[in-house]
């Protein structure tokens, strides 16, 4: 569901680990369910799906799109690919933020170890006990549902206010960090959110919820029992005084869409502030020299929306302006990667070009200085990568990193005259070593260039003219001669 025309909720997705921790598993043969996994890849995530008629009812998808039922006699299968009665669960929130799953129908709970899963139980043990552990890219937009505003770090009040009406800039970037069970909320510059409403350096108990769900929304509740909340004027997000979720407890999580800045040859920014014309005139960055980069799904090309809403497009004599409130074939723009900048085609198949007088025009066959733009990455000061078998985190006994991991380790990302250092957690870099391992242990830094080809994914090729992949063995490599699905990142 779009808000505010910018974004949509993310669908939720999530692995459900019991009482052994071990993660619930869907195996391809014969659509069977066990208890089994010891991390969570693929086979362990869940699709969270709402009744349309019952917001209560609530169905559980399975990676091969087939979906969780219990029949009379308490037994599990994963077979349906259309949700029928068999597969309607309630959830049931318990207080240290772990679910019971019942079977709408018979009234009875899911629980279970290893391959002994069975939906029989009249009351709740710890074997029907499920902790809810999140599937989705762990950055985005917190979208408060009552107050229809965006959450965004306000540094100069040292609070997170919920009063933005679209989510602009690095600051309205907040990471959810797992540890045990809960999540705490970071901001751009690395402090969590404690429930009093500070912002504070280390994670402690006062920084850590519990995730609820209610309606297909999100609440976080604090260490005594009570949920975060925008309050007062600016929305200042902290703990209420309820110990049950309301309306204004709620939240939904947003996909975060890259926001960038252009740097022209004239080495002035690309700004809307002269009004509807895009123009290379400014010397400052801006929310008016920020755009909001959004890649089309099927056609992989790009599109610029400005912080009013509305999107850049080829109008007469080749100007490019924001006066496009809809996506249309003139408002869509091929990147081509060239090292250290860009050029941008326009829909009538020229280059973007500055004009003496600053104005951007799509009137040139070829490219030189004046076609070449300076694009800087600015909402990802904090790096989180996934790849198609995990996300990216340090090796535990080498300099090496992997690349299949169910946790994280959140990078730096430093920009570098169009390209990037990644800096590591101990604060060493990235470098690619001779034989094309991606080691973290560097002294000195080391270029990477980001190619954003696919709708929520980049591509990361090093110095080498080579691409970061996940290899067979989970280690990352940067090796890959062309781009694939094992080269191309959530971030």
């Amino acid at each position: 569901m779009p808000t505010n025309g910018i974004n949509q909720a993310l669908k939720l997705q999530f692995g459900l680990i019991n009482y052994e921790n071990r993660y619930l598993t869907a195996e391809a043969f014969g659509f069977k369910v066990n208890a089994s996994g010891t991390s969570m890849k693929k086979k362990q995530i869940w699709t969270l799906e709402q009744d349309e008629q019952d917001g209560q009812v609530v169905f559980l998808r399975s990676h091969l799109g087939r979906y969780l039922a219990a029949d009379k006699d308490g037994k599990i299968t994963c077979g349906a690919e259309k949700p029928d009665p068999e597969c309607r669960f309630l959830i049931v929130p318990q207080s240290d933020g772990r679910w019971a799953l019942q079977s709408e129908p018979y009234l009875r709970y899911f629980g279970g170890s290893a391959d002994y899963l069975s939906c029989f139980a009249q009351v709740i043990g710890e074997q029907e006990l499920w902790a809810v552990h999140l599937a989705l890219h762990p950055q985005a937009s917190l979208l408060s549902v009552a107050r229809k505003r965006y959450a965004h770090l306000s540094a100069s009040d040292g609070e997170i206010s919920v009063d933005s009406n679209i989510p602009w800039g690095v600051d309205s970037l907040v990471t959810l960090v797992y540890l045990d069970g809960k999540y705490s909320l970071k901001t751009c510059d690395s402090r969590f959110l404690s429930n009093d409403g500070k912002l504070v350096k280390e994670n402690s108990n006062t920084t850590c919820f519990t995730l609820e769900l209610k309606s297909g929304k999100l609440a976080f509740k604090d260490c005594d029992g009570k949920y975060l909340a925008p309050l007062g004027p600016t929305g200042t997000l902290r703990s209420g005084r309820c110990s049950k979720p309301g309306k204004d407890e709620l939240f939904d999580l947003e996909e975060s869409h890259p926001q960038v800045v252009f740097q022209a040859a004239n080495k002035r920014f690309v700004s809307v502030k002269q009004g509807v014309s895009i123009s290379a005139n400014q010397d400052v960055e801006t929310d008016m020299e920020t755009f909001q980069m959004e890649i089309d799904k099927e056609s992989k090309k790009a599109l610029f929306r400005t912080n009013g809403g509305s999107y850049w497009t080829l109008v007469t004599h080749g100007e490019i302006q924001s006066t496009a409130k809809e996506v249309e074939i003139n408002t869509m723009f091929d990147i081509e990667w060239r090292g250290q900048r860009v050029a941008l085609k326009a829909s009538n198949g020229k280059y973007v070009c500055t004009k003496k007088n600053g104005q951007l025009s799509a009137i040139s066959e070829t490219v030189g200085d004046d076609e070449l733009f300076l694009m800087k990455l600015i909402n990802r000061p904090m790096l989180i990568l996934r790849g198609e078998n995990g996300f990216v985190c340090h090796h535990k006994n080498s300099n090496t990193l992997d690349a299949n991991r169910s946790v994280y380790d959140i990078f730096s990302l430093i920009f570098n005259d169009g390209a990037y250092i990644i800096k590591s957690v101990n604060g060493k870099f990235w470098y690619v070593s001779s034989n094309g391992l991606v080691c973290s242990d560097g002294e000195k830094s080391e270029n990477f260039f980001l190619e954003f080809l696919e709708h929520g994914r980049v591509a990361i090729k090093g110095s080498n003219g080579k691409y970061l992949r996940g290899d067979q063995g989970g280690t990352l490599m940067c090796d890959g001669a062309s781009v694939d699905v094992s080269s191309l990142w959530e971030y």
